[in-house]
């Protein structure tokens, strides 16, 4: 069952929804839960550990459903003259996505080369940096033991 509800959705819309669009909403609701999960298998803990966490799902979950309710036709441009319009290629799919934005908010990485750094920060403290004698060389790590007071 989805974090945000259908009362979430419609307050985003401003507008209340009618019975055909909340059925369609709680279902995108689910459907879009079910696409968090997939990336981010600890959900629960990360909500359970932080309310500001569950906002942020909350407000993801029903900006994806928003944004089908707004234009369920995926319609992306319409002129007058001779009439012509097009539709969004990913109308087809569903529609349903979370952007790239909504994903670094959840801490959900983006590609399969995404990599999170870790220095480890005594190393990289310049504070516990030494050149060697007469400035030439790299640096090295402090030793209190071996080192000078």
């Amino acid at each position: 069952m989805a974090y945000a509800t259908v009362d979430d959705v419609a307050a985003r819309l401003g507008r209340d929804l009618d019975e055909a669009e909340q059925r369609l909403a709680a279902v995108l609701l689910d459907d879009i839960e079910e696409r968090i999960r997939a990336r981010i298998p600890d959900l629960d803990d990360r909500v359970t550990a932080s309310e500001h966490y569950r906002a942020l799902v909350v407000s993801v979950e029903a900006a994806a459903v928003v944004r089908v309710l707004r234009n369920p036709g995926g319609y992306r441009s319409e002129t007058e003259g001779n009439y012509a319009y097009a539709i969004d290629t990913r109308a087809a799919a569903g529609y349903l996505t979370i952007l790239d934005e909504e994903w670094r908010l959840l801490g959900a990485g983006n590609g399969a080369f995404t990599a999170v750094p870790y220095l480890d920060p005594i190393r990289h403290d310049p504070r516990h940096l030494v050149r060697y004698p007469r400035g030439t060389g790299p640096y090295l790590p402090l030793d209190r033991e071996w080192w000078p007071p």
